[in-house]
């Protein structure tokens, strides 16, 4: 069932992840902890995924990518980034996916259009899945944080979470999340902003609140200029 903009309902939202590594697994924890149901995913199969699920506990269930996608009503796409292509792109059709991924040459391989500064992860993604409602979250903060440094809305020096993306209603979406998830939302502006909070870049992992953070993305340099 749709859940309105802005909104992420407890009692009735699936959020698929597709990728169960460090990010992947301490979000599905989140998303445990918020009373969602939650659906892992990895590239070696939902029997890898025994110990994580037994973790999570009744909400919690193992698939392959291909199911997280089909039944989230929010997916996560949290894999290295050389195995985009492997994520399902009909059934992600009209839903909002979540991108968390950072490029490393090093693991990824060179990716050309990266490296000229051409494009962003995230876009990347939204042209891989032209009818989902890609948004850019989740990847400038360390795994062991999410689950630590959450704190209740309005606490003072809450910290902040960049969000990014091209649907005003998707990212609202994301916000109530991250906003759930104990994190202060702070909107960017276009999926193609996205470079502003990428590796490198002084927003890249520091835990500061909203204002701060919104200092820091203004000083982001391309690689290019650094």
């Amino acid at each position: 069932m749709p859940h309105p903009a802005g909104t992420v309902p407890s009692n009735m939202t699936t959020i698929g992840i597709i990728g169960s590594g460090n990010i992947g697994s301490q979000l599905a924890r989140l998303t445990v902890a918020q009373g969602h149901d939650v659906i892992v995913s990895n590239s070696r199969g939902p029997e890898t995924l025994t110990d994580l699920v037994s973790e999570l506990g009744e909400h919690a269930t193992a698939g392959t990518a291909l199911d997280a996608a089909e039944r989230g009503d929010i997916v996560i796409v949290t894999i290295p980034l050389h195995a985009i292509d492997t994520v399902p792109v009909a059934p992600l059709a009209g839903k909002v996916v979540i991108d968390t991924d950072n490029y490393y040459p090093e693991r990824d391989g060179h990716i050309a259009e990266l490296d000229e500064e051409t494009t962003t992860t995230a876009e990347m993604l939204q042209a891989h899945l032209p009818e989902s409602k890609v948004v850019k979250a989740f990847n400038h903060i360390y795994a062991a944080d999410l689950t630590t440094k959450g704190k209740p809305s309005g606490t003072p020096n809450r910290r902040a979470l960049v969000i990014a993306g091209d649907d005003a209603d998707a990212k609202a979406t994301v916000a109530a999340l991250i906003d759930s998830f104990g994190f202060e939302p702070l909107d960017i502006g276009a999926l193609s902003e996205g470079w502003r909070i990428q590796r490198d870049t002084p927003g890249y992992g520091p835990d500061v609140d909203a204002d701060k953070l919104r200092e820091l993305v203004a000083e982001a340099k391309r690689y290019r200029d650094m």
